[in-house]
């Protein structure tokens, strides 16, 4: 994913240049710097809140799954509210958390790149509402300018993240990695961000750093006595101050 030959220079990820390879294959080249057509222009914010022509609205409960790891990969969902927790699991039955995701972001995208199966399976959270978009619809979209530019925009954002991630898990210790994941959990200094993340488990923040339970427990205990994080009914509370853990040398 990375090449180290030269300082700071990031490949991107397969799903990124296949996505783009799509858009090219797909889209005319004439069609490629416009953004209107004739139905006037391309709302893309309004595409991914609305259902219909390919599109569904669906709902779900806490720890309703959303798809399951081998399931036919058809379709790439966008979360427009809630929680969604990524897990896999290995032949011998060991499942590790991959990811958790929040409003706005999009998962099932690995279609594009041509995967037939999930890879993962997608679990809420909390309660969720996402809309279902078909791979044609999804690819007709990437068509448009405004959504194309949006989607890629969040796909090179993540990819940021991963490398962040990676140098995360290489660099810090267990405690900062921890402290790290807990206000990105909570969103902090996003715009909307939350003060609690909904009720998780010390195993899998452990398995999301890499690290055991016991050291999750152990440093959760040393937050919640300097007043960094809270417990309550409507689970973590994590106050700002908590950064100061992971900027302290």
């Amino acid at each position: 994913m990375y090449d180290t030959a030269h300082k700071g220079r990031i490949t991107f990820p397969l799903v990124s240049k296949a996505v783009v390879q799509i858009v090219r294959n797909n889209v005319p080249h004439r069609s490629r710097h416009i953004v209107s057509t004739d139905k006037g222009d391309f709302d893309a914010r309004k595409f991914l809140a609305t259902d219909g022509d390919g599109k569904q609205v669906l709902s779900f409960a806490k720890t309703q799954a959303i798809f399951a790891q081998g399931d036919a990969a058809d379709a790439v969902f966008y979360v427009q509210e809630g929680k969604v927790r990524l897990t896999v699991v290995s032949k011998d039955g060991k499942e590790a958390t991959i990811g958790i995701l929040n409003a706005g972001d999009f998962c099932g995208e690995g279609t594009l790149a041509g995967q037939s199966l999930r890879m993962e399976t997608a679990t809420a959270m909390t309660g969720c509402v996402l809309l279902r978009i078909i791979k044609k619809s999804m690819v007709r979209a990437l068509q448009e300018h405004t959504f194309s530019d949006l989607f890629l925009a969040y796909l090179l954002e993540r990819n940021i993240r991963y490398e962040a991630d990676l140098v995360d898990q290489l660099f810090n210790s267990s405690e900062k990695r921890l402290a790290r994941l807990l206000l990105l959990l909570a969103r902090f200094g996003e715009e909307g961000a939350q003060t609690s993340i909904p009720k998780i488990s010390q195993e899998v923040l452990a398995e999301m750093i890499g690290t055991t339970r016991s050291r999750v427990s152990f440093f959760m205990n040393r937050f919640r006595g300097m007043g960094l994080v809270g417990y309550g009914e409507n689970g973590i509370q994590v106050h700002g101050s908590l950064l100061n853990v992971v900027l302290h040398d």
